[in-house]
């Protein structure tokens, strides 16, 4: 099934983006259509190359007239989008005064958000927009929709569990209301999908990001995702070019090396990301990892290590290594431009990220990347050093003005075709007319609901009610007890009785002794294990050896043991033991629910594997069990 990506008409059936064209601050409310029936597709209209969601001739007849009119100073701070986390700040204060700088005097091109309040994002968006004298493009990590940023929005499951699903309409209509919310507060460049194909188990930073290890699953899903996206006129971003699914190094703590052919990458890493391009996706992000078959530069770690994004207390693997992706020209022009055609926005990883910083000064790696062939540098971690360096090289001659405005125009003419040069504002008061709405949540509660995945089973589910059960949830984070709230109260509401118990790294000795105690004292243990991608960190998608040292007892003990995977699904590879296990993806409160609904036998089990447990289980496994 191939999927166009289209603005047209899709967008007058099933969403009213009457925002996309608002008015500013205090003008006239915006009116919003829910989305469709849930139970209902959403049929694709067959279109054209010239109906898909890129700049018009007029977008690009704009942007060339901007461009002459740009100083060079101008021009390079187009190429650079800060990083921040919004917040409430006075006009006065120095994070304000600080963020307003760096907008006004370095004449940054726009912004990237994290974690924050949804509010305080827009306003400071539309504050920044209100200084810049040209308009921001507004960017945001969403590959489970903006709810992977905001705490205050709906998080969908991850893409592999929409995988396990087996129905790309999942996907199609999750990048719906993705770009549908993101507009809705003020964002117009979404960095997702993830089209990494993740056929390696140790990944330790992709994972259940991807839709699985086929390629084919992997383009069908992620196309699927962006085409929803980029229908509400949203840039969709496929990540991490070539493909970051083999590497078993977290690009967070230093530089993946993938010692592969160009032929292999054809054949697999590459496939989804042909398939996006073909179809129109908007932006490409290139990832910080090394491929020496393909350019064979050798770069050494610089003398003085000037920090990343490691978690603190993360291993570092420093390492003599290759140039890395985001700086190689063989692999971003020759390959992404020449080969593949693609002629949309190419986007770096954060360039804070050790896997460059380990190798690279900002002020080199912001050149060298970009003579690479990078439009957009995101998120540098010291944002002067690199505005500088550029500079520099403008002014010597290193960087061609004709270069300079290949990059401008391209970002001139995407920010014209979101509706930028029109409109920059974002009305306060259309976001909770939008944002959250029952029907985002219904959708990601079916979602869950058909991702829940039944990879071994004894006949410990559906559940013994009359058995004495623990629930001991094991976590890599350090959230407490919270981390399994969604669970615990979804297993009461059903009317089961237990005893429940938490580890984490840091857990006080006698929260272990509890949880032993716990767990010895019960016939059945429902283990949620909680070993979540969390990039840049020592243990991500472990779990603690305290609490790994206590399911091996119960297992030795031959208790009645039930894994749920709240995360790395690859995790039963370290307890082969397990009789009974279920695989949720992630820790999202509607997998947490829909795990629980699974236990009690009171939903469908339907979802299948779309990776293979090495060993173990191959692709495709799924018990089909229906409830009671």
């Amino acid at each position: 099934m191939k999927f166009p990506l289209s603005s047209l008409f899709l967008i007058a059936l099933f969403v009213d983006i009457t925002f996309a064209a608002s008015p500013r601050l205090g003008g006239e409310r915006p009116q919003s259509r829910p989305l469709p029936v849930l139970t209902s597709s959403f049929p694709r209209l067959g279109v054209t190359a010239s109906e898909k969601f890129e700049p018009s001739k007029k977008s690009w007849d704009f942007a060339a007239k901007q461009v002459k009119k740009m100083s060079a100073d101008e021009k390079v701070g187009q190429l650079v989008h800060i990083g921040i986390n919004a917040r409430f700040a006075n006009r006065d204060s120095a994070f304000f005064k600080d963020l307003r700088r760096q907008i006004v005097e370095n004449k940054l091109g726009g912004i990237i958000f994290f974690g924050a309040p949804i509010y305080e994002t827009t306003h400071i968006a539309n504050r920044m927009q209100e200084a810049a004298k040209y308009p921001l493009l507004m960017s945001l990590d969403a590959e489970t929709g903006i709810g992977m940023r905001f705490e205050d929005a709906t998080n969908f499951p991850w893409a592999m569990a929409v995988t396990a699903t087996g129905n790309p309409e999942y996907a199609y209509k999750m990048g719906v209301v993705t770009g549908r919310e993101a507009r809705a507060i003020g964002i117009q460049h979404v960095y997702a999908p993830v089209l990494d194909v993740n056929n390696n188990a140790d990944n330790p930073v992709i994972n259940v990001r991807s839709f699985g290890e086929d390629p084919e699953d992997v383009a069908r899903f992620g196309v699927a995702f962006a085409e929803g996206i980029q229908s509400q006129k949203v840039i969709a971003t496929a990540k991490h070019f070539p493909g970051h699914g083999d590497t078993a190094v977290d690009s967070h703590r230093g530089l993946p090396i993938i010692e592969l052919p160009r032929a292999r990458f054809d054949s697999l890493e590459l496939v989804p990301f042909k398939r996006a391009v073909e179809a129109g996706i908007g932006s490409v992000m290139v990832a910080h990892i090394a491929i020496p078959q393909i350019d064979g530069e050798q770069v050494k770690p610089l003398k003085e290590y000037r920090g990343g994004d490691a978690e603190a207390g993360a291993e570092i693997v420093s390492q003599t290594a290759y140039i890395p992706a985001t700086l190689s020209a063989k692999i971003q022009t020759d390959i992404l431009r020449k080969e593949m055609g693609f002629k949309g926005l190419i986007v770096s990883d954060a360039m804070s990220m050790s896997g460059l910083t380990l190798y690279f000064t900002q002020e080199e790696a912001g050149v060298r990347a970009f003579l690479a062939g990078t439009d957009i540098l995101e998120k540098p971690e010291n944002v002067d050093a690199m505005i500088q360096g550029l500079k520099s090289a403008v002014a010597s001659g290193r960087i061609p003005m004709s270069r300079l405005d290949e990059s401008v125009t391209r970002q001139v003419a995407w920010k014209h075709a979101v509706g930028l040069f029109d409109n920059r504002m974002t009305p306060i008061d259309q976001i909770d007319r939008i944002v959250s709405s029952p029907d985002v949540t219904q959708l990601t509660d079916e979602i869950a609901t058909r991702a829940m995945t039944l990879v071994r089973n004894d006949g410990s589910v559906p559940i013994d009610r009359n058995a004495r059960i623990a629930v001991l949830g094991i976590s890599n984070g350090f959230d407490g007890q919270s981390t399994m709230n969604s669970l615990v109260g979804s297993l009461r509401g059903g009317g089961l009785r237990f005893t429940p118990a938490y580890i984490q790294e840091n857990s006080l000795q006698q929260q272990v002794d509890a949880a032993r105690k716990a767990v010895s004292e019960s016939d059945v243990v429902i283990v949620g294990l909680y070993g979540r991608v969390r990039s840049g960190a020592k243990n991500s998608v472990g779990i603690p050896d305290n609490g790994a040292a206590v399911l091996r007892e119960a297992l030795a003990a031959n208790k009645k043991v039930i894994g749920i995977s709240f995360g790395n699904p690859y995790v039963l590879g370290s307890f082969p033991e397990m009789k009974t296990y279920l695989v949720a993806y992630g820790d999202m409160p509607s997998l947490q629910r829909a795990a629980a609904r699974s236990l009690l036998g009171t939903q469908d089990i339907t979802g299948r594997l779309p990776i293979s447990l090495p060993g173990l289980h191959p692709r495709g496994t799924g018990i089909q069990l229906m409830k009671k």
